[in-house]
């Protein structure tokens, strides 16, 4: 396990020009979890929480989503769709090796997770949703992020660039100014890009509207963690979900982290509770499939 972590270090450490696809698996037992990074973002954002799963035995799959890890226009010449069958693909990568599969993600890659657990619910047995975004709606976010929902076409979308909230959706100073430098470092392809182009929301947009459609189809538990003082998307994103949702739902909320909870002050905590929530689904099932061998047993 300590060589595939280590795996893990470096490829969270490339240079931009190797960082086109910084996708990463750590090798593990027959419980999978896929792990989807954020908008603009990179599977680097899943660095700790993939390590503190992997030291329990799972097998992790860190992905990045198609457009993700270049540079600006590999973004915008992609659509959600892109996106989604770029995860897609690794969720179907991930099922050949494990039995059961929980489907996490962050912000952005929370919702392909609904996604996900709604178009494959034969292949997909739970989802984690860190801080899941519909609405940019966070304290940290400008005043006129509100009317960018009058936009309605990808060619004035283009013409509008959103810059990183100064908290880059992280209390905790020191991973702060760590996680700034490197983006200033390295134009930001290993760690996401700088800032969000306005085409890049409006595909947000699209894929919300279309996650809000199935919402009701989902069955399968789900956890959901959010923090109260979420800088990017308010705490009623996760309480939309956990109401809308046709399964049952253990929300965790944050009280000391940001947007960004998988790098932030309470990122043990998130490690803690979906280790406990991957850990249950497994349990469950593994139950169930004995039952099932000794009614066959008997009959």
């Amino acid at each position: 396990m300590s060589a595939e972590i280590t795996k893990l270090t470096a490829a969270a450490s490339l240079t931009p020009a190797a960082a086109k696809d910084t996708t990463y698996r750590i090798a593990g037992g027959k419980v999978g979890v896929l792990l989807i990074h954020g908008l603009c973002g990179t599977p680097a954002e899943m660095r700790f929480v993939a390590m503190g799963l992997a030291r329990a035995g799972y097998t992790v799959h860190c992905p990045t989503l198609a457009g993700h890890g270049g540079t600006r226009q590999d973004i915008v010449n992609t659509t959600w769709q892109d996106w989604y069958q770029s995860a897609e693909a690794a969720l179907d990568e991930l099922r050949k090796d494990c039995d059961t599969v929980i489907v996490g993600g962050l912000c952005l890659g929370s919702i392909i997770g609904l996604h996900l657990a709604a178009n494959n619910r034969d292949k997909v047995q739970g989802v984690a949703l860190f801080s899941p975004t519909l609405w940019i709606n966070g304290w940290a976010m400008p005043w006129y992020t509100k009317f960018f929902s009058l936009v309605r076409t990808r060619w004035m979308a283009n013409l509008m660039e959103f810059p990183d909230a100064a908290s880059l959706g992280i209390k905790c100073p020191r991973v702060r100014e760590f996680v700034r430098a490197a983006l200033a470092a390295s134009d930001g392809s290993d760690l996401g890009t700088v800032g969000t182009p306005g085409a890049m929301l409006l595909e947000h947009r699209r894929l919300v509207s279309a996650a809000k459609k199935l919402l009701g189809r989902i069955d399968q538990p789900a956890l959901i963690v959010h923090s109260r003082q979420d800088d990017y998307a308010d705490l009623n994103n996760a309480t939309y979900v956990q109401a809308n949702l046709a399964a049952p739902v253990d929300l965790v909320v944050l009280e000391d982290s940001y947007h960004m909870v998988t790098l932030d002050k309470e990122r043990h905590v998130v490690v803690e509770k979906t280790r406990s929530f991957v850990a249950r689904i497994a349990e469950s099932i593994g139950a169930t499939v004995a039952r099932d061998t000794e009614a066959m047993a008997a009959a």
